[in-house]
């Protein structure tokens, strides 16, 4: 399940705590990066904003995702993440495939794309999975972009 960040929630990452409702791991060093970047950019709480992926089974925080709000001539990014000890279950891809779609919805969004380093084959597959595709050199050094899928119909 996604659920919207609180601003509360990314205070807490801020600060370097932790909640019970977080599975072990969380926050992970992304979202490390991303809470005190929620405070900031007020949007990223919106409709089309970061999300925390929750465990249907237990409840827990596993991870994080967002769209990089607002888009750019009609493309937004995407960034994911998911705890350690909650890895290699599905979490990423089924959450990345679930906030494509709803980005898609945007009027004002015609593409969606995120960056990986090719080093990193678990977040290459999660893409793939997602059907994304490589598009070709992502925006920082030694990443590759992939593009989604424009959406059926």
């Amino acid at each position: 399940m996604l659920r919207v960040w609180t601003a509360a929630e990314a205070a807490v990452v801020t600060e370097g705590g932790r909640l019970d409702d977080w599975a072990e791991g969380f926050p992970d060093e992304g979202d490390k990066v991303i809470a005190p970047l929620i405070a900031a950019e007020p949007e990223w709480l919106g409709p089309f904003g970061h999300r925390l992926i929750v465990e249907r089974e237990s409840g827990l925080v596993v991870g994080s995702l967002g769209l990089f709000w607002p888009p750019s001539d009609g493309a937004v990014e995407l960034g994911y993440g998911v705890a350690p000890s909650r890895r290699g279950r599905g979490y990423a891809s089924e959450a990345v495939l679930a906030l494509t779609a709803h980005a898609f919805t945007a009027p004002e969004v015609r593409a969606v794309f995120a960056h990986v380093e090719p080093s990193n084959p678990a977040s290459v597959r999660v893409l793939e999975k997602a059907g994304f595709t490589p598009a070709g050199p992502g925006a920082e050094e030694g990443t590759v972009r992939y593009d989604a899928p424009p959406p059926q119909g």
